[in-house]
């Protein structure tokens, strides 16, 4: 289990956030929607704990 979390959902996870923060950089460099802009924070927000979780998982049963 822990071999599949760290090899495949954890670096999807970082993906996920990584493409929502670029997302939010390039509407607000082209001066979107300010709502829009808000949207993705917490979009990204969310998408870091969830990867947070998976890394302690991870952890978790290593140590194991």
């Amino acid at each position: 289990m822990a071999s599949f979390l760290s090899s495949i959902v954890l670096p999807v996870a970082v993906a996920a956030v990584a493409i929502v923060l670029l997302l939010g950089l390039v509407n607000m460099v082209r001066g979107g929607s300010p709502s829009r802009s808000q949207n993705l924070m917490r979009l990204r927000v969310l998408l870091q704990f969830i990867a947070i979780v998976i890394t302690m998982v991870v952890v978790w049963a290593m140590s194991k």
